[in-house]
């Protein structure tokens, strides 16, 4: 205390109290507080302004830099390391088949799949996993690889086509296509050549054509079966339609008036029966009690049939795997196989021998067709991919890729160069054998092609069909089609054109075959 009053109380820099009178007294804010008591320097500068060691002022107050304390150092390394983690990921390569990348995720012990998660998000996932790895981790897991490649060396061989060593008749066989086939090419290139020299001949059946496709409508409606047709085919004269069910059996049916004058029931797969075939002479030059008809069924049955009797006349030995589709050689002595097990068989249907196994898809064989001349044969897998194979030698001379899904279906134009390829993707692909590429892209359906085929007589339309329930029927390379066949209230699973071009067949889900044409 001092003078009798109170006087206010403050706080020296060393901690001790102190008063000061009421003279030397002024309150906060007004002038001599503001010019008498100076403010602190700034930090790194003595009191009197000049520069000086940080963190170090008079009066012993420290100043300490938040910068550099240890909770906010360890804060900026594990930024900058997640930065660098996110900037691996994204540069690290991870595979795109949507089953490798399951497989690497189950080797790290991650879920296959997440909830609501797509492939995309399942490769981000992979990515993710392998950038937090370590460096010792990661190189442990390319050791891991390269070994497994070491020692899976049929893994590297699925990525190459290779060849079976045939048996000593396939050499006969090769050398009777090339004189079978040169023949016929050189024919269908003069009537090519003569059909060119005439312009206005080529004008006028594109509008015949179109003209008629216009005026296509359901002519005939017949329940086939107990369960969905799978197979329809019009034998080589026109006046016969076979069919193939779910139930086993195959029909042939009298269509040449209404398609109701009865039918004929042959007996012998013990299940499905996916695919059947005419010989190329059935009905014509072939007698009733001869071959004239092939059928293959999901039990890897292969059952060649008469017209006389209702069981098959002979059989091919099981292909140990599911028949997807048979095709008789246009020289009617040789039947392809086409199997899910990756591969495709040539039978020489007389001697009862398989005089050719093939392989070259990476997946189930679904479809094959043989071109006009007999040199070439084409066919589609689940692999999402096509080859064109020459029959003389052997090699496969065209890779058929664009597709992204199975290729279901194939076909060839008349005019041996151009070829159809229905897939899974729901689009139909036009390819110039000549060129070796794609040239046309058709968005056919809104579900899977089932099957395509080309009016046989010159190739002026293509008809496609589709788990849409819809027929469309194309003119030759328009991306328009120019009729729609609608009857069938479900899944249409096969379509066949007649000889002449005139009448369309159709077999579908609801067990049922129709019959089209112009009213």
């Amino acid at each position: 205390m001092s003078g009798g009053k109170d006087s206010p109380m403050v706080i020296d820099s060393d901690g001790s109290d102190s008063y000061e009178s009421e003279d030397d007294y002024s309150p906060p804010g007004s002038p001599r507080s503001r010019t008498d008591t100076p403010p602190p320097p700034p930090p790194g500068t003595t009191s009197d302004g000049s520069p000086g060691q940080d963190n170090i002022v008079d009066g012993a107050q420290d100043y300490v830099d938040v910068d550099e304390s240890p909770v906010v150092v360890d804060e900026k390394a594990a930024l900058l390391e997640e930065f660098e983690r996110k900037r691996r990921a994204r540069q690290m390569h991870v595979p795109t088949e949507d089953s490798e990348v399951g497989a690497v995720l189950r080797q790290h012990g991650a879920p296959f799949c997440l909830f609501g998660e797509g492939p995309a998000e399942r490769r981000d996932r992979l990515k993710d996993l392998l950038s937090r790895l370590t460096t010792d981790q990661q190189q442990q897991q390319q050791q891991q690889q390269h070994v497994t490649k070491q020692e899976l060396p049929s893994v590297r061989r699925k990525e190459e086509t290779w060849y079976h060593e045939g048996p000593k008749r396939l050499k006969e066989v090769r050398q009777n296509l090339l004189q079978y086939s040169i023949p016929r090419a050189r024919d269908r290139l003069e009537k090519e050549r003569a059909l060119n020299a005439d312009p206005t001949l080529i004008t006028a059946q594109k509008q015949e054509t179109s003209a008629r496709l216009r005026r296509y409508q359901l002519l005939i409606s017949q329940n086939a079966d107990i369960r969905p047709v799978s197979c329809v085919r019009f034998s080589p004269d026109g006046r016969q339609l076979a069919t193939a069910s779910w139930s086993g059996n195959v029909q042939v049916w009298d269509v040449s008036d209404d398609g109701r004058d009865g039918s004929r029931s042959l007996r012998g797969h013990e299940g499905h029966v996916d695919s059947l075939a005419w010989h190329p002479q059935a009905r014509i030059s072939q007698s009733p009690a001869q071959l004239n008809l092939a059928s293959c069924g999901r039990d890897g049955s292969v059952l060649l049939w008469g017209l006389e009797s209702e069981s098959c006349i002979a059989s091919l030995p099981s292909v140990g795997a599911r028949a997807t589709e048979v095709a008789f050689h246009p020289c009617g002595t040789l039947l392809a196989v086409t199997v899910d097990d990756a591969s495709w068989r040539l039978w020489d249907v007389e001697a009862g021998e398989e005089v050719l196994f093939q392989e070259g898809h990476s997946k189930g064989v679904c479809s094959i067709s043989f071109q006009k001349d007999g040199a070439l044969a084409a066919t589609g897998g689940m692999d999402n991919f096509g080859r064109v194979w020459d029959l003389r030698t052997g090699r496969c001379v065209m890779f058929m890729a664009g597709h992204q899904g199975a290729i279901l279906s194939v076909d060839w134009s008349p005019d041996c160069y151009h070829l159809a390829s229905g897939s899974a993707d729901n689009s139909v692909r036009i390819w110039d054998v000549r060129q070796r590429v794609s040239i046309l892209t058709l968005p056919a359906h809104t579900k899977l092609v089932s099957a395509v085929r080309y009016e046989p007589c010159n190739g002026s339309y293509l008809a496609t069909c589709s788990y849409d329930g819809m027929v469309r029927l194309w003119p030759h390379k328009v991306c328009q089609p120019l009729r729609t066949l609608q009857g069938h209230g479900h899944k249409i699973m096969s379509v066949d054109i007649s000889p002449d071009g005139t009448s369309i067949a159709t077999g579908a889900f609801d067990k049922t075959y129709k019959i089209w044409g112009p009213d």
